[in-house]
């Protein structure tokens, strides 16, 4: 986030570079600040928030741009674990909202909930692929296996 940009702003500036007009700016910039439940945030500046806040504002900006699929790389990665529940429940609403998300996480629980297809992959190569459901239960390769089974202990 830009940091002498308020919420608003930082949520608005990629539609500014588009050259779209003041209102249709105004109400994409609403609703994508609604949909991570900010709305009431956007005049504050990235320092007065906290980081799972400043995430959550990066995905609006994201969102702002009606994009057909958002990539995540490790979203909650740098959060404290009160943090990481705020940023997957924006996640899990954008899931439902039918917006295609691809997403590297560790994050077991809430890939197997919100993923319809999970890859696994181990030193940069891809070892298993399928629905949550069978590849938790019912892991293929050694890889996987090992992998899940520390989460298992």
């Amino acid at each position: 986030l830009f940091p002498h940009m308020t919420v608003y702003e930082n949520v608005e500036f990629p539609l500014m570079i588009r050259g779209l007009p003041r209102e249709e700016r105004r109400k994409m910039v609403q609703e994508a600040l609604k949909l991570i439940r900010m709305e009431t945030l956007e005049e504050r500046y990235p320092r007065q928030l906290s980081g799972g806040q400043q995430q959550r504002v990066a995905i609006a900006r994201a969102l702002a741009m009606d994009p057909d699929l958002l990539l995540f790389d490790e979203p909650t990665s740098a959060l404290d674990p009160e943090m990481v529940g705020e940023v997957l429940e924006v996640m899990r609403d954008l899931s439902r909202e039918k917006i295609t998300l691809l997403v590297v996480t560790h994050e077991m629980a809430f890939a197997r909930e919100v993923s319809s297809e999970i890859f696994f992959m181990h030193e940069g190569k891809i070892h298993e692929r399928g629905r949550p459901e069978a590849l938790f239960s019912q892991p293929e390769t050694k890889e996987t296996q090992d992998f899940l089974a520390r989460f298992r202990r």
